[in-house]
């Protein structure tokens, strides 16, 4: 398995996912709930955005999590092995998604 490939995916997938979170920080702003310069139908809009991008920023928040204990089961020599079975997780797994915890057999049950 080559180490070194997955923990570059890694880091670029937190960095993408950084600089997306500092990016969209705006969006997850305290809406104003001033009527003489908004409409009703107008704030509702902008409470429904402000909502759907905390979901997204906290989507994106655990991502990070499981980036990291991954980066982290790299330094320990765990890395690439399921966290259920103890089995050795596929490589075309870990290229889909390198930041995986467990093999496709235990993701299933």
């Amino acid at each position: 398995m080559d180490l070194e490939f997955y923990r570059n995916l890694l880091l670029e997938k937190k960095a993408e996912l950084t600089a997306l979170d500092e990016v969209s920080s705006d969006a997850r702003k305290t809406v104003e709930l001033d009527q003489t310069s908004v409409g009703r139908l107008s704030r509702m809009d902008a409470l429904q955005g402000q909502a759907m991008n905390k979901a997204i920023a906290e989507r994106r928040k655990q991502a990070l999590l499981r980036i990291e204990s991954a980066l982290k089961r790299m330094e320990e020599d765990e890395y690439g092995y399921c966290m259920v079975c103890g089995d050795e997780i596929a490589s075309k797994r870990l290229d889909f998604d390198p930041a995986v915890l467990s093999c496709s057999g235990c993701a299933n049950q």
